[in-house]
């Protein structure tokens, strides 16, 4: 009797070891990424809790915990029984709340670490970003073995550089604690809260009609469900003595678009006007520089926060592109959504945003 029961005991082990590897976490899985992020491992079979400072959704698949990034009481519920936590929560870049970013981008990520230690997490994903090695210079078919940027373009760069080196140090094999980081570019998408609100912003209040540089620069723009593709195999491809652990890694749409061409064909789809006039890249910045030293100058006496800033004159007059040829090798990355399927798709999404005729 014990000898025919032996099969489905192997069996039923079999199975709660499955189970076990696909419970996982999304840390602020109520964000705009962390949300896709979340359907998307619902559709592989994945048990899903998300964990936030707010329930950005509903979803009875899902079981949220609500608290804060930097307390490990808050964070522990979330994590019994969880095999691999995705990290996704982050300010959004355009904020200019030093103690936040720090305080979530730090010491949020500190907390997490020890925490997944605690209750036995075996691997944790981080979302860095691409940014972490871009100093405001051409950087073309960048390479995860480029230096940290010295001197980061802005105080979220420079707080997602101690993040991620905090996460690689963190990876632990010998016992059996395993990270990565998955670096994108320029993320976009249906429910994006940042880019295509703000360019339609932008253009209505008329401050689109320059272009800054030549107009020929090449800049990674990344589809969310790419983004979300990429982590989830980096997720499932980090194994004991795997390429991935304790390694970063670029995720891009892997179809470098010039610039302002991108902006372009958003605008033109919500019906506003493309930029026309050219601005040379060095008159731009040096402008931006000196708006900048004034607004510095007259911080005490009046609280200005420009929207012409030498960070984002360099964003949008530099080549920042980066190969992906390291997530092909080590996970057998590619983009699941194409450049143009991904535009089509966006603008279709926020067809609310379109100018009336």
């Amino acid at each position: 009797m014990a000898t025919r029961l032996r099969p489905v005991s192997v069996l039923f082990k079999y199975l709660t070891v499955c189970n076990a590897s696909k419970k996982c976490t999304v840390i602020g899985g109520s964000g705009f990424l962390g949300q896709h992020m979340v359907e998307r491992l619902l559709d592989k079979g994945y048990s899903v809790n998300v964990f936030d400072i707010r329930q950005g959704f509903k979803n009875e698949q899902v079981q949220f915990f609500i608290g804060d990034l930097c307390s490990k009481k808050d964070l522990l519920p979330s994590l019994q029984g969880v095999n691999v936590v995705f990290h996704c929560a982050s300010p959004a870049p355009s904020s200019d709340n030093k103690e936040l970013f720090y305080k979530v981008n730090y010491t949020g990520t500190m907390t997490v670490i020890e925490a997944c230690k605690e209750v036995g997490v075996q691997k944790l994903v981080l979302t860095s970003s691409a940014s972490v090695i871009f100093e405001g210079r051409d950087i073309k078919h960048g390479t995860e073995d480029l230096p940290y940027a010295k001197k980061p373009i802005d105080y979220y760069t420079e707080t997602k550089i101690l993040q991620e080196k905090e996460v690689l140090k963190a990876n632990d094999p010998a016992n059996n604690f395993l990270t990565v980081a998955i670096r994108p570019h320029g993320i976009f998408g249906p429910r994006d809260p940042q880019l295509v609100p703000i360019l339609v912003e932008t253009a209505k209040s008329g401050k689109m009609k320059f272009m800054i540089g030549d107009g020929k620069n090449l800049v990674d723009f990344t589809y969310v469900e790419n983004v979300v593709h990429g982590h989830i195999l980096a997720g499932e491809h980090l194994q004991k003595d795997s390429p991935l652990c304790g390694k970063a890694y670029h995720i891009t749409n892997d179809e470098p678009i010039p610039f302002w061409a991108f902006l372009t064909r958003i605008l033109i789809g919500l019906n506003y006007d493309a930029p026309k006039y050219l601005i040379p890249y060095w008159l731009a910045y040096y402008l931006a520089f000196f708006l900048s030293f004034l607004v510095f100058i007259l911080g005490p006496l009046i609280k200005i926060k420009p929207t012409f800033t030498p960070m984002r004159v360099a964003l949008a007059g530099t080549y920042h592109y980066y190969s992906c040829e390291r997530a092909k090798k080590d996970m057998g990355y590619k983009p699941v959504v194409s450049l143009d399927q991904a535009v089509e798709r966006t603008i279709k999404s926020y067809s609310h945003l379109r100018r009336a005729s």
